[in-house]
């Protein structure tokens, strides 16, 4: 198989990468560097079943070029995090609406199939128990900038379906909910980094307004799986489905489990929302998915516990501090 992956040198899209070259597809990337990071992916360019491009999916000649060459879309490529959506909505709305309709538009043209990843915020304020994928949604005031990415990313959802209903192109659409594990990085607002580079610095663990806001955290290899298995079973295609994990935290809960785990001596303080991104600010006080539709249809469900996950963060960012501490120290 020849994949292509849009932000694949982000997070997500670079353990992705590397299942697939595991499996012997070819896999190329194509990535601004917006949001992801080459060191993501630097191991991976010595292979010759890897190639990639430093270019934005807005650049409609690249795109097509490298669609032309690929079998599958795996769409990441995305303006992501909520500290970013507040500060910079422009390039939120254009990165998230623009481009994925270059890349919907190119896949036609070509029939290739698209894996595109959604979220769990396009629920938006909802307040259910747990949320299914044909939920009704609750959005915020438009007048509030943090809730833009849910909308470009329910406005990608709805392209992709249109697509997949009048013109047959084979789209499955995964809506992530809290992915986690090792190169996420908390510059743009993601908790469970920023909490464990708090706690091993010994800073304090800024947890926002009471911390009773809960969440559920899947490790990023159990979401691979996911994708994979739905790229290869036409069943999906045109199918909305839930990824993520059911084991539920608070993030005050959160914040102390990994004071535990690192034997941190950072002391938990919370502030409010308006000090960390903008007056007005609102979030979800709870957001757990049903995955019923995809353990049913596929057999798939998280394997990895939150602990397990927490555990391997802590160990790679211990490892990458070792050794920015040492590249500074051979600097001087």
């Amino acid at each position: 198989m020849r994949a292509l992956i849009t932000g694949g040198a982000g997070f997500i899209g670079s353990h992705l990468a590397e299942k697939l070259i595991k499996q012997e597809s070819d896999v190329m990337i194509i990535d601004n560097l917006s949001t992801g990071s080459f060191d993501n992916i630097k191991h991976l360019t010595n292979n010759s079943h890897f190639r990639f491009a430093i270019e934005t999916i807005l650049n409609e000649t690249v795109v097509d070029r490298i669609v032309s060459e690929c079998d599958i879309i795996f769409h990441l490529a995305a303006a992501v995090g909520v500290e970013l959506v507040v500060k910079d909505p422009v390039h939120t709305i254009e990165t998230n609406v623009l481009g994925t309709h270059i890349v919907l538009k190119i896949a036609n043209r070509y029939c290739r199939k698209v894996i595109l990843t959604s979220t769990s915020e396009i629920y938006g304020k909802g307040v259910n128990s747990s949320f299914g994928e044909n939920d009704d949604r609750l959005m915020g005031s438009n007048t509030k900038s943090r809730w833009s990415y849910a909308c470009t990313k329910s406005l990608d959802e709805f392209f992709s379906l249109a697509y997949y209903k009048q013109k047959n192109l084979p789209v499955v659409i995964c809506r992530l909910f809290n992915t986690i594990g090792p190169r996420q990085t908390g510059y743009y607002g993601m908790v469970v980094p920023r909490f464990i580079r708090q706690a091993l610095s010994g800073e304090p663990i800024t947890v926002y307004e009471d911390g009773l806001q809960s969440r559920c955290f899947c490790n990023v290899a159990d979401v691979v799986e996911a994708f994979l298995i739905l790229s290869k079973n036409a069943k999906a295609e045109g199918e909305v489905f839930n990824v993520g994990s059911t084991e539920e935290i608070t993030i005050s809960d959160l914040a102390q489990k990994i004071v535990e785990l690192t034997g941190s001596s950072s002391k938990i303080v919370h502030i409010p929302y308006k000090e960390a991104y903008e007056e007005g600010f609102e979030d979800m006080r709870r957001r757990k998915p049903n995955i019923e539709k995809i353990e049913k249809m596929f057999g798939w469900k998280p394997r990895r516990r939150l602990d397990e996950t927490l555990k391997e963060m802590i160990a790679y960012e211990k490892n990458l501090k070792k050794k920015v501490g040492q590249e500074k120290k051979y600097a001087k």
